[in-house]
């Protein structure tokens, strides 16, 4: 003999869906709060190992810097306008920061290395903050420097005139253990910047 059919109720389908995703949304939510900031913001780690060289010479590794926060910005020397402005804000954002600016190192990397030589970069960083950071190298190794801090760049060229750089714009505060801690637009003040480092230091 066949057992009878039993029919399903709607309303208990419906109950249990809603409860699967319920459910569903607490787990990816409590992941989410539970990630680093870097992973959450973006599904992956910003920042990483680089080694290049100073607008002295001077080999740098990321290594140089555990102990202290870092301010990083790239972009390039030839830049008209974004870029002296972006470094501008970092170096008067330290100042502001008094005695305690000492802890942050402002720093540099161009996109353009192809230009951007040690002199050229001894002679713009000069322009902007005594203890700004500039830093150059070969091609693969800018390359893997923009690919851990997630900077596109790419050449701009146009007939008859020298050639531009379009690059990302983002200012990025990385922590005494050279891991992400936030970053910042370049429209933000130099008050704000200083403000919102302080909260860190």
């Amino acid at each position: 003999m066949r057992g009878r059919q039993q029919r399903l109720d709607p309303r208990a389908l419906i109950l249990a869906l809603i409860a699967a995703a319920i459910a569903a949304f607490a787990l990816v939510y409590i992941g989410t709060k539970n990630a680093p900031e870097s992973t959450a913001r973006g599904g992956g780690a910003i920042g990483g190992p680089f080694a290049l060289a100073d607008q002295n010479g001077r080999a740098v590794s990321d290594a140089d810097f555990r102990g202290s926060l870092m301010l990083v910005y790239f972009g390039y020397s030839f830049c008209p306008d974004v870029c002296p402005l972006a470094l501008t804000t970092m170096g008067s954002a330290i100042d502001k920061l008094g005695d305690k600016g000492r802890d942050v190192v402002p720093i540099f990397i161009t996109v353009d290395p192809e230009r951007d030589t040690v002199p050229k970069l001894k002679e713009y960083a000069a322009r902007f903050h005594p203890r700004l950071v500039a830093l150059t190298g070969t091609p693969d190794s800018i390359a893997a420097a923009a690919k851990a801090y997630r900077v596109y760049s790419a050449k701009h060229e146009e007939p008859g005139s020298p050639y531009s750089m379009d690059h990302s714009s983002v200012i990025y505060l990385m922590g005494r253990d050279g891991k992400y801690l936030a970053h910042f637009d370049q429209s933000m003040s130099a008050d704000a910047m200083a403000a919102e480092i302080g909260k860190i230091l």
